[in-house]
């Protein structure tokens, strides 16, 4: 089978920034400066966001990893320098150390009022920051197979993404407290399985029919079929702190992808397990990061979470190669060694007791 082709699992990735008053550290409204000078020279790669200390990014869709890379890299570096002109900076982490979201401003557009209408202080407390990734499909049949399969594996990478240990001034005890925040909006979480793309989508009719949602896009799981393009799109991560975490977890998405496609090619399938057993994991990562334990249901006990995230390395290898991406997914093992956003974000305050030191560090990292 080693003609397989993996082509078609191109790349797009979403970042989402925070924008910083350098003087108090605190998240600052850019009054949409940053979005109208990076559309300048970004296109529309470049958007608001509900809260307007929010600047999402998105790269164009990437055939490679390195493709995906060198976008990723110039989108921060644009970004950071139109912020440095305006006076402010921008940093990557899941919540902001101390910013309160009561004092944060809304961006004035329709969608974005809709949605306070509707979900009041579940939308205005939103102030999170995440990363997706999109996964190109051959079509959306595979997609939704692959979704299904790829399910399991989302604790896995999302302890290795948790980057927001800290909420409103006060140390939550999570790696990842970020997830906590948005599970207060409906349709989060770990989708359920479909059997086909047929079910899927008689799933998303009967919502929209029923006033539960006008278009596929308010279904927020931590993974979907995404409503209107081919890919899956993985959404459960943190944003991460650096350029190469980014790189890293976009990479394993990818890995991870094609070795299903390429088990389906054999007629094999990866076992499916229920939403409330990836549920345990989901929340043991948050909580613990990759300094825990996830269940292997398979064996039916705890194993430490760096062993799963290994085997799981193991598991995509006979992949890699033929994607051009062995080089990214080694990157998995420095966030390993060096520990995830979270918990240099905690040894910085654990040294200093200061969360400003921790922002400043953030914004330290934003361009490594």
């Amino acid at each position: 089978m080693s003609n397989l082709s993996y082509k078609h699992f191109t790349l797009g990735v979403e970042e989402e920034y925070m924008v910083l008053d350098p003087q108090t550290r605190e998240l600052t409204s850019h009054e949409q400066k940053i979005v109208t000078e990076g559309h300048k020279v970004l296109k529309d790669k470049v958007k608001a966001e509900m809260h307007q200390a929010v600047v999402e990014v998105g790269t164009d869709i990437c055939q490679n990893i390195d493709e995906a890379y060198k976008d990723v890299s110039t989108l921060r570096n644009v970004i950071s320098n139109i912020a440095g002109d305006l006076g402010l900076w921008v940093a990557a982490s899941g919540t902001h150390p101390f910013s309160h979201w009561q004092s944060q401003l809304i961006t004035d557009h329709v969608r974005y009022n809709q949605i306070v209408n509707e979900l009041q202080e579940a939308a205005r407390s939103n102030l999170i920051f995440g990363l997706h990734v999109h996964v190109g499909m051959e079509d959306r049949k595979m997609a939704v197979h692959i979704a299904n399969s790829a399910r399991y594996f989302l604790p896995h990478v999302y302890a290795l993404s948790t980057n927001s240990p800290f909420w409103e001034a006060r140390k939550t005890g999570y790696k990842s407290f970020r997830t906590k925040v948005f599970d207060k909006f409906p349709r989060t979480g770990i989708p359920d399985f479909f059997e086909s793309i047929e079910a899927y989508d008689n799933y998303v009719n009967l919502l929209i029919k029923t006033n539960c949602i006008d278009n596929a896009k308010k279904i927020w799981w931590d993974l979907r079929v995404h409503p209107f393009f081919n890919t899956v799109e993985f959404r459960i991560c943190d944003v991460p702190m650096t350029i190469e975490e980014t790189i890293a977890i976009a990479a394993l998405f990818q890995a991870i992808c094609a070795k299903l496609y390429k088990l389906r090619s054999k007629n094999m399938n990866y076992i499916m397990y229920h939403r409330t057993l990836i549920n345990e994991n989901k929340w043991r990562a948050g909580r613990y990061g990759i300094d825990g334990s996830l269940i292997d249901f398979g064996k039916e006990a705890e194993v430490n979470t760096r062993v799963l995230i290994y085997e799981l390395l193991d598991f995509v290898d006979d992949v890699v190669d033929q994607l051009g991406s062995r080089h990214a997914i080694n990157l998995v093992h420095k966030i390993l060694e060096q520990g995830t956003g979270a918990d240099r974000q905690l040894a910085v305050y654990d040294k200093t007791a200061s969360l400003d030191e921790v922002v400043k560090y953030v914004h330290s990292q934003f361009l490594v």
